[in-house]
């Protein structure tokens, strides 16, 4: 009998086919194998040999050691989508996985550098029914009140996270239906926050990083299974709690004349970046509206504005990760790893490095001279004193 590349993991081949979106008979034909191959290779049964890992490893655009790294568990928390319909059962699965590799990513730079230490309020409930809105209220002042943000409206509420040492990623998936995803990391020891740029809204992808903010501070304690269970409510807590960290109740309803009219909302959209539709959702939560005035305002809304998108959409740029592209940067112009081979440590390709750390296209290219900025993030002092090949 043959004997394959003993190691593999075949968790990692399913991994990779969540990431790429592949089939085992669409992987099959591009890696130039049998589809009976690949599913004895993921279910175990076998071991690619040589060339069969590098074929595979092609296809999937990874280093062929790749697929013999242990495949850690990262979850110290529940994975929370923004969306828990069956139909995008494959969508999750993609989203999930690439959100894995940011964890993974992630461990790996910590090696050398130093992230910022994790400030987030403390909350240990068990299950959404231990929520009320009162408390959530507090505990997003809670965290204004440890970030010390002020009453005002958030400069950066991606840079927020990051500065208390979250971690942020922001990439294109082909994925439109699904907004984001969070959960705590047991690798890292601090959360990580997974945004769809499908959409280039900046207002509606800065309550989109607070609504999973919301889901961090109230829901790490949370198992997956009353998760599932309980997926509505939870997302309902952590719009509010998007409401109430973007919009304080104290500072904002004092902006707010009585009976605000679409114009007035209007005129303070650009000055608390947040939608028409958020502001709406806030007055009535705050009951600075009544249920009649806010009926009437989602109709004036519908009728002068159409669906989903407003008027000053495109006057905000979304809110973009800094911390792991800082990192590498770092990394890179203290010359302790060659710009080159970073990708090929990580056993990723260039541009999965790139995209998931925000990072520009071709800046792994041996001749690129770009610089990142790289304040936040520092060496190591174990990994200053020489270079690694």
């Amino acid at each position: 009998m043959k004997r394959g590349v003993i190691g593999f993991r075949p968790e990692r081949l399913s991994q990779a086919l969540d990431v790429r979106g592949l089939s085992q008979v669409q992987l099959a034909a591009i890696a130039g194998v049998s589809a009976g191959s690949i599913s004895k290779w993921r279910s175990g049964q076998q071991e690619p040999t040589t060339d069969g890992l590098s074929k595979l490893a092609r296809a999937v655009n990874v280093q062929p050691d790749w697929f013999l790294r242990p495949l850690i568990e990262s979850d110290a928390s529940a994975r929370l989508f923004r969306s828990n319909a069956s139909a995008l059962k494959s969508a999750r699965s993609l989203l999930s996985a690439r959100h894995t590799w940011a964890k993974e990513l992630a461990a790996q730079l910590s090696e050398f550098v130093e992230y910022p230490n994790v400030v987030f309020p403390q909350r240990d409930f068990r299950t959404p029914l231990e929520i009320t809105d009162e408390e959530i209220e507090v505990a997003s002042s809670e965290c204004r009140k440890l970030w010390k943000l002020g009453l005002g409206p958030v400069p950066d509420v991606v840079l927020a996270i990051e500065n208390a040492g979250g971690i942020v990623v922001r990439e294109l998936t082909g994925v439109a239906r699904i907004e984001g995803l969070s959960s705590w990391c047991s690798l890292n020891e601090r959360p990580f926050v997974y945004l769809n740029a499908e959409k280039a809204n900046g207002f509606r992808s800065r309550f989109d990083a607070a609504h999973e903010l919301g889901h961090i501070v109230l829901h790490r304690n949370i198992s997956p299974p009353v998760a599932q269970a309980n997926h509505k409510e939870m997302e309902r807590q952590a719009h509010y709690f998007a409401g109430a960290f973007l919009m304080p109740a104290e500072s904002f309803s004092a902006e707010i004349p009585p009976m605000p009219s679409l114009d007035t909302l209007l005129a303070l959209k650009p000055r608390w970046k947040v939608s028409v539709a958020a502001m709406q959702m806030r007055l009535g939560a705050l009951k600075l509206i009544d249920e009649r005035e806010q009926l009437n305002l989602w109709k004036r809304k519908s009728a002068r504005f159409g669906g989903k998108s407003e008027p000053l959409d495109d006057q905000l740029v979304p809110e973009q990760p800094r911390l792991l592209r800082r990192a590498i940067g770092l990394i890179i112009e203290s010359g302790i790893v060659p710009r080159e081979s970073l990708p090929e440590r990580f056993g990723l390709s260039a541009g999965d490095v790139e995209n998931l750390a925000g990072l520009p296209e071709g800046y792994f290219e041996p001749m690129n001279s770009r610089v990142i900025d790289l304040d936040v993030v520092r060496l190591r002092r174990s990994s200053s004193s020489g270079n690694i090949g």
